[in-house]
């Protein structure tokens, strides 16, 4: 779901399911939750790299009608999407996004975690208001009291990550336009308390603005996965090096091991 597409009919199948793929990274990793304060430190420098991203496609809807027949309509579908990921890896860290049907007048917000978190809690999520999310990076107490947490179920989990959603209120979607960030919170295997912060700067435009491009932001996307890639090479490469750097040196009077002589041809 959350892994590099490349055509249409893909990104259709992304956006009906929930999730597509922003084109920038973040290598800051999810930190503990241990203290509410603490677990929201991380949103100032997240915030720098904020990429909310509205995609939209036409996808055919199959139902039925009332005499039991298949009745297919075209429907526009728009998700409106943040996610950061690991620079090192390519991996989501974490994704929101709110999903929009047209026709509909209800909305999903989806959240998506990585793979490892337990299922039957769910995730809570809360908006923290601008002045909130500033003082959380300080590592400055909040008055947690004024918070509004939404509780999230876990509808579908992949080979990227587990997405958990609720119908989008619209008082949550109003906190979320003037919102300074989003923290949701996941537990473990071990039941502590994961914290993953989602910067909302930039989202109120995305959501009521124009889509991007689908081309470009694809295009977008290779190259930033590309360059992923061989960042990997890179550090493999020097990884190598070093650890040739650091081999002991052949005994004291013994010669390296000569590369063995190719066998004689054999007689016809």
């Amino acid at each position: 779901m959350m892994t590099t597409l490349t055509s249409r009919a893909a990104l259709a199948a992304v956006l009906i399911a929930g999730f597509a793929s922003a084109a920038h990274a973040q290598d800051k990793k999810a930190a503990p939750a241990a203290k509410p304060a603490a677990a929201a430190a991380a949103p100032a420098d997240a915030a720098k790299q904020s990429a909310w991203v509205k995609l939209c496609e036409k996808a055919t809807q199959v139902a039925k009608d009332k005499d039991g027949k298949e009745a297919k309509t075209e429907k526009n579908i728009c998700l409106t999407h943040h996610e950061r990921l690991d620079g090192n890896s390519g991996m989501v860290i974490v994704s929101a996004a709110l999903r929009e049907v047209e026709g509909s007048d209800k909305k999903q917000f989806m959240v998506m975690v990585p793979l490892g978190m337990a299922l039957p809690p769910g995730l809570k999520a809360a908006v923290y208001t601008k002045d909130m999310w500033e003082k959380a990076a300080k590592n400055e107490k909040i008055d947690e009291a004024k918070l509004k947490p939404v509780d999230l179920k876990f509808s579908l989990c992949h080979a990227g990550g587990c997405t958990a959603e609720i119908e989008a209120t619209l008082d949550l979607i109003n906190s979320m336009k003037t919102g300074g960030g989003l923290m949701v919170l996941a537990l473990n295997a071990a039941a502590q308390p994961i914290g993953f912060p989602v910067p909302l700067d930039g989202f109120d435009k995305a959501f009521v603005g124009p889509p991007v491009d689908n081309q470009k932001y694809f295009e977008a996307r290779q190259d930033l996965m590309k360059r992923i890639r061989e960042l990997q090479v890179e550090r493999y490469e020097k990884f190598k090096a070093e650890q040739l750097k650091n081999l002991p040196p052949p005994p004291t009077g013994q010669a390296a091991p000569a590369t063995a002589a190719a066998p004689a041809p054999g007689k016809k």
